[in-house]
C-alpha cells in the first residue's frame, strides 16, 4: 500500500503532494514502483496534529481518488470520517483505512456496512493531539488484541461482514516508543486471530529513535526507509496481509524476499498464523507475501487452516 498524502503538514513529506496534480502523479509513480493499493488521505494524523474541517478534507481527497481510480488504480481512503469515507467509496475507493477503528465517528460502521467496502480497523485510543499521553499498557500485545476485538464486535453489530475487516495494530498511535516492538515481534499472535493484518511502520518515530545519531538526535523521516523495508520483510514473513509505506520500491523488494523465504520453508513456513495474509479482504487482493506478483515462482503458499479459528472467508 503506497501512501498518497494530500496534506500540507505530513510528518514524512511536508506537503510535497498537496495539489491534486502532484498527488495523482505521485500515486502513479508509486504504482510503477510496485504498489498494489494507493492510500489517499487528506488529514494528517502525525503526533500533535489538529483536525481539519471536513469540507477541506473532502476537497483534498475525492478528486484525487476519482482520478487515480480512472487511471486504473485500486484506491483506499485514509479517513476517520464517515462522510469522507462514503464520498470516496462513491468515487471508486475499494477500502476505508480508518486509524480510529470507528471510534472517531459513530456513523462510520454504518457506512462500511451499507457500501460493502473493505475496512481497516486500527487500534486507537485518541486523536493525534492527545495520543502520546495514552501509552499505558499492562501487556501491549494482549491489550491491543482485546481492544481490537471490541472494535470487531461493534462492527459486527452494525452489520459489517467479517470478510470486510482488516486489523491494524496501530504502530505509533498511543505508542510513541518501545511499545511498538512487541507488537511487531509477536505479530503472528494478531495474525492468528483470523483477520488480515495491515502493518504501518513506515518512517515512524520509533524507527527514527532506533537509528538515532551518536548525539541522540533521531534519524529524520526520509532516512528511515531502509529500516521500513526491513520491517516490511519481517511483517510479510510473519503473515501480514499488507504493509503501508511511503517509499514503495524497497518494500516491494522486501516482500519478494519474504515470499521466497516462506515458500522455501518446511510446513507452514512462518509459524502461527502463516498464510492468513493470503486471504482477501472483501476482494481487495492477496496478501503482500502471498500475491503471485511477489512470489518467486508459481507454487502456492502453504496455509495454516488452524489460524482461521474456524471462521469462514469469502
Amino acid at each position: 500500500m503506497g501512501v498518497v498524502n494530500v496534506t500540507p503538514d505530513s510528518f514524512s513529506d511536508g506537503g510535497r503532494w498537496f495539489t491534486p496534480d502532484a498527488a495523482v502523479a505521485h500515486g502513479l509513480e508509486l504504482l510503477a514502483q510496485g504498489a498494489d493499493l494507493l492510500d489517499v488521505g487528506g488529514e494528517s494524523t502525525r503526533p500533535g496534529a489538529r483536525r481539519v474541517p471536513v469540507e477541506d478534507e473532502l476537497v483534498r481527497v475525492v478528486p484525487v481518488v476519482s482520478r487515480l481510480v480512472a487511471a486504473g488504480a485500486a484506491v483506499s481512503v485514509d479517513t476517520t470520517r464517515a462522510l469522507v469515507a462514503h464520498a470516496a467509496v462513491d468515487a471508486g475507493a475499494v477500502l476505508v483505512n480508518d486509524v480510529s477503528g470507528g471510534l472517531a465517528d459513530d456513523a462510520m460502521a454504518g457506512v462500511v456496512a451499507r457500501t460493502g467496502a473493505a475496512y481497516v480497523a486500527m487500534h486507537w485510543r485518541g486523536h493525534a493531539d492527545v495520543m502520546d499521553e495514552l501509552d499505558d499498557y499492562d501487556d501491549v500485545v494482549a491489550d491491543v488484541r482485546r481492544e481490537l476485538a471490541q472494535r470487531v464486535a461493534a462492527l459486527r453489530a452494525a452489520g459489517v461482514r467479517d470478510d470486510q475487516v482488516v486489523l491494524d495494530p496501530g504502530l505509533g498511535f498511543a505508542k510513541p516508543g518501545a511499545s511498538n516492538w512487541p507488537l511487531l515481534a509477536r505479530l503472528p499472535e494478531l495474525v492468528g486471530d483470523g483477520f488480515p493484518v495491515l502493518v504501518g511502520a513506515s518512517r515512524k518515530r520509533f524507527l527514527g529513535h532506533l537509528l538515532a545519531r551518536p548525539d541522540g538526535e533521531p534519524a529524520p523521516p526520509l532516512a528511515r526507509d531502509r529500516a521500513t523495508a526491513a520491517v516490511s520483510a519481517l511483517a510479510a514473513a510473519a503473515g501480514a496481509w499488507c504493509v503501508r509505506v511511503h517509499e514503495v520500491a524497497g518494500s516491494a523488494d522486501a516482500v519478494r524476499v519474504a515470499a521466497a523465504w516462506r515458500a522455501a520453508g518446511p510446513g507452514t513456513g512462518a509459524g502461527p498464523g502463516a498464510g492468513t495474509g493470503a486471504r482477501t479482504a472483501a476482494g481487495v487482493g492477496a496478501g503482500v507475501a502471498d500475491d503471485p506478483r511477489h512470489a518467486p515462482d508459481d507454487d502456492e503458499m502453504p496455509v495454516d487452516e488452524d489460524a482461521t479459528t474456524g471462521r469462514s472467508w469469502t
